[in-house]
């Protein structure tokens, strides 16, 4: 969304109705009743991939994975067989909003948890969806969970990542989606700033928060995971990559190397949804082949700093077999076959 100065403005408005222990918005915490749908590609969603995994809820909250691209009505689950989502029956998450509101104004956005029983959203919040999923689905949470969202340092947990998200995750879109010279620069100003000021705080300490991994720490990496790959070139915030911000660069292989980062983040998927779906920036709608992706499987040496990633806590096991980041989607492999490999459909981040 656009505004009389050039300034991208990003619709802000969710629906705020909250899934909780005690379904105070009728809709209380229960094993197997919702269905939360993500995207890869998408930053907003990987959050909630990412800590879905990290607390251990997938066998009581399933998962609908949309494709890569979308077009201007919503994103579509082209990556299932006959293209219908296998629990909701839908070919795009738009009917589940059009369940509940008929009339749906805004924008149809993942992540997006769905009553199973009703095929009706609940809430498309991506912000206090992560937060619910450490503070009101606790029951269900795996032995060993790491606390994410801990009371004592929830203040700062908060204000760091308002300005992370001004600048950074939101940041990346303003200056991508800027319509004047002055918007972009003012955007490209502030992210910059913002990325020196993380290295800074970064360079003595493990983590954003404390000395565990934190709710601030999955809202920076998904942001961090698609710099070099999207930001950098396709959203012109080109002053250095990411691979040239040292402190930023090793604090993000660090926790692309812990359990339920990396192997959440499918660069390929990332790649196709920005480069064919944006293409008032990319008109061809061509795919750079590159970057070289190996590099995040380097030593961060980011160990030396201290810290427990998850705290008194375990790391996550292995995804599901179903879960699975497709082969040759992620680090570690040569480019070109992770183009050959693309998935095809149409989606938004």
């Amino acid at each position: 969304m656009g505004s009389t100065t050039g300034e991208f403005k990003r619709d802000a408005n969710y629906i705020d109705t909250r899934i909780t222990a005690d379904g105070r918005d009728g809709y209380p915490v229960e094993p197997g009743r919702y269905r939360l749908v993500v995207a890869r590609a998408c930053p907003w969603a990987n959050r909630a991939i990412i800590v879905r995994r990290l607390l251990g809820l997938e066998s009581v909250l399933s998962m609908g994975i949309c494709g890569p691209t979308h077009d201007e009505r919503s994103w579509t689950f082209d990556l299932d067989p006959g293209g219908r989502d296998p629990v909701l029956g839908i070919e795009r998450i738009q009917e589940a909003y059009f369940k509940r509101f008929p009339d749906y104004p805004r924008g149809i956005t993942v992540p997006a948890i769905v009553d199973v029983p009703s095929g009706a959203v609940v809430t498309n919040d991506y912000k206090q969806i992560t937060l619910d999923l450490s503070t009101e689905w606790t029951a269900y949470h795996r032995a060993g969970a790491p606390e994410l969202y801990p009371e004592k340092l929830r203040g700062e947990i908060d204000e760091v990542a308002e300005l992370v998200y001004r600048d950074v995750n939101n940041g990346v879109y303003r200056c991508g989606f800027a319509s004047s010279q002055e918007a972009y620069e003012t955007a490209y100003g502030a992210l910059f700033a913002r990325l020196d000021w993380l290295s800074d705080r970064l360079a003595g300490q493990r983590y954003l928060v404390g000395d565990t991994i934190t709710e601030a720490d999955v809202r920076l990496f998904t942001t961090l995971a698609r710099f070099d790959a999207v930001y950098h070139g396709h959203f012109k915030c080109n002053r250095q990559k990411l691979a040239e911000l040292p402190v930023l660069w090793a604090y993000a292989r660090d926790l692309f190397q812990t359990p339920g980062f990396g192997d959440t983040t499918d660069f390929v998927q990332i790649k196709s949804h920005y480069y064919e779906v944006h293409r008032t920036i990319n008109p061809s709608g061509i795919v750079p082949v590159g970057p070289d992706l190996s590099g995040w499987l380097e030593p961060h040496g980011r160990a030396a700093l201290g810290g427990r990633p998850f705290g008194d806590g375990t790391p996550p096991g292995p995804p599901s077999a179903a879960e699975v980041v497709p082969a040759g989607h992620g680090a570690g492999v040569d480019p070109v076959d992770g183009i050959d490999g693309r998935d095809g459909g149409f989606e938004g981040g």
